[in-house]
């Protein structure tokens, strides 16, 4: 079922807005990180390495603190396998740390770009993100 909903802006400009029940339905939302106001590494400005153009899908569990890559070069994605550490690497990113409010399939980034640390936000459908990996 659709609905088309059109307003008359200044009688001249007409603007149409189309709602679709289905679209509605399959809209999800982002979980929140439950640690995210309990570490300052949500602080961090800079973004890791695009490591892949897909997101990552994950069981997680409710009790359970893990630590997301954010530097892009774990060789355990999504997870954090502490390569950040590696001096000779001189990378900057430190882990995110989170936590899920209840256990279940989640979406992890995995460009390392998101806006929503760990949790994926459609960043990678961006066309520079496309192209960057191969």
């Amino acid at each position: 079922m659709s609905i088309i909903l059109r307003l008359n802006l200044r009688s001249s400009l007409m603007l149409q807005v189309r709602f679709n029940s289905k679209d509605a339905a399959s809209a999800k939302t982002i979980p929140k990180n439950l640690l995210e106001d309990k570490q300052t590494a949500v602080l961090q400005k800079e973004n890791g390495a695009i490591f892949d153009k897909r997101p990552f899908k994950i069981s997680l569990d409710k009790d359970k603190t893990y630590s997301w890559c954010l530097c892009g070069k774990s060789k355990s994605q999504p997870l954090c396998d502490g390569m950040h550490k590696n001096e000779f690497l001189k990378i900057k990113q430190r882990p995110i740390r989170f936590k899920v409010e209840k256990t279940g399939d989640y979406w992890l980034c995995n460009c390392k770009q998101t806006s929503h640390r760990p949790f994926c936000d459609g960043t990678h459908k961006q066309p520079h993100i496309q192209t960057a990996v191969k």
